[in-house]
């Protein structure tokens, strides 16, 4: 392209003027991710200028919820086994590292699927790990102890119980009575052999003396992981910053190595993806999430949102995302869930634009750089990265450079009657033109 070396050298100079004291040093030396010439180029990322320390892959695991936490949510279905089948093998071919399956000892319908599951996990050879929740009983720790043992899958129990003074007052519980439960059920799922994540529920407003205390008692039992639950979508980012903090300060009193440290959040105030994203910054090493967010109430972290953004920082580089538009379509067909027009990747409207500004700069780009333009001029996420492409409309706020992109895609000459005649009836109408009534105007045109 001609004037790529031109376009770099301003782009290098826009880098280091007019950025409030830094320069493209400042971005150079704090982090950032491998930079290809164009985006060096075409791009000054903000995201990278003096960002804090990296995460790799090795250290951080992704948890998936979307059947069991995502299956309680009012307004969804239970899928049928097939398609929870076909779900677990897109989350192996994500890269998401293991898959909360369900509660196997609330029906004898949860757990013969989540028996089914492990046996696909064993028979296919998948990669994916498995876990099942449960509260602090013995009757739900054993079904998990049978379906490890009839799968030969090693499953992990997630051993739940609430925590914060709320919980304590509304339940009658004192804070003897939650660390003996805790402790018993760790002890039995441990002396089957089956690691434990110990999860106090409503972590986020458990006060520090009580955490302490369950914290330690786990342990001391057995328990592998601490998982920090914002159940109901409480914290903010300074709150994941405290509570992670003092967690891992407990674990390393406890001298024990290698505690491993879940967030579990849930978006009642708007903050779970941001959350879990701070989480790992701060230190937890697994985050939980599922499927569009689907979850109790108004659900939890958005698992695509999440490997979305990880990937476009720079930390999920070796991971093939390519599936990440059919697992939520196929999460959402399987659970009657509609996603919204404006959701972010997955939507209809997510690179969709009729707007003549905007839709004329991504046709601008198009022959100057073929899709990696287009693909950014107007998104900060590249469609094609994700299986998408940028698709433009004719509406009521568009221009010629929408009607004649309309028509070149689909085969049919342009000229300055039709485009005038189409933008007459676009600007004439509410919303956007569908192709049906694109065709009307021009077959009526070309008569």
């Amino acid at each position: 392209m001609g004037d790529f070396s031109t376009a770099k050298a301003a782009g290098s100079t826009r880098s280091t003027n007019g950025t409030a004291g830094f320069t493209a040093s400042d971005a150079e030396g704090s982090g950032a991710s491998p930079r290809s010439d164009r985006e060096d180029a075409f791009v000054f990322d903000w995201n990278e200028v003096n960002r804090k320390g990296r995460l790799t892959p090795k250290n951080v695991t992704f948890f998936d919820e979307t059947l069991r936490d995502g299956l309680q949510n009012p307004s969804v279905r239970d899928p049928s086994i097939g398609e929870k089948l076909e779900i677990l093998h897109l989350m192996n071919d994500l890269g998401v590292h293991e898959a909360d399956l369900g509660l196997p000892g609330s029906s004898k319908r949860a757990f013969d699927d989540v028996l089914r599951l492990c046996e696909e996990v064993r028979d296919c050879r998948m990669k994916i790990r498995v876990a099942c929740a449960g509260r602090t009983v013995t009757s739900d720790i054993t079904p998990m102890i049978e379906i490890a043992q009839r799968s030969g899958v090693p499953v992990e129990v997630y051993a739940f119980i609430g925590s914060s003074p709320i919980r304590q007052y509304v339940e009658e519980w004192d804070l003897p009575l939650i660390a003996k439960r805790s402790t018993e059920a760790v002890d039995v799922a441990v002396k089957a052999g089956l690691s434990v994540a110990y999860v106090t529920e409503d972590t986020t407003r458990s006060r520090p003396e009580v955490l302490t205390t369950l914290f330690k008692a786990a342990i001391e039992h057995g328990a592998t992981r601490l998982c920090l639950s914002d159940t109901v979508g409480h914290a903010t980012p300074d709150g994941v910053r405290n509570l992670i903090q003092f967690t891992k300060s407990v674990i390393a009193g406890t001298g024990v190595k290698g505690i491993g440290l879940d967030w579990h959040g849930h978006n009642d105030r708007g903050l779970a993806l941001e959350n879990a994203l701070w989480a790992l910054e701060f230190g937890a090493d697994r985050v939980h999430a599922t499927a569009l967010g689907i979850g109790e109430r108004v659900g939890n972290a958005q698992m695509e949102l999440i490997l979305l953004n990880m990937k476009l920082l720079g930390q999920l580089e070796d991971q093939d995302l390519t599936k990440l538009l059919v697992y939520c379509e196929t999460v959402a067909k399987a659970v009657g869930w509609q996603v919204p027009w404006n959701y972010p990747l997955v939507g209809r409207d997510a690179f969709r634009t009729a707007t003549g500004v905007h839709a004329a700069a991504i046709i601008k780009a198009m022959p100057k750089g073929d899709t990696w333009l287009a693909d950014r001029i107007y998104s900060g996420v590249p469609a094609g990265m994700f299986g998408r492409r940028q698709e433009i409309c004719i509406g009521f706020m568009s221009g010629a450079s929408n009607v004649n992109y309309w028509l070149r895609e689909r085969g049919i000459d342009s000229d300055e009657v039709l485009v005038r005649e189409i933008l007459q009836a676009a600007k004439g109408q509410a919303s956007i033109m569908t192709d049906e009534e694109v065709m009307a105007v021009v077959t009526r045109v070309r008569a």
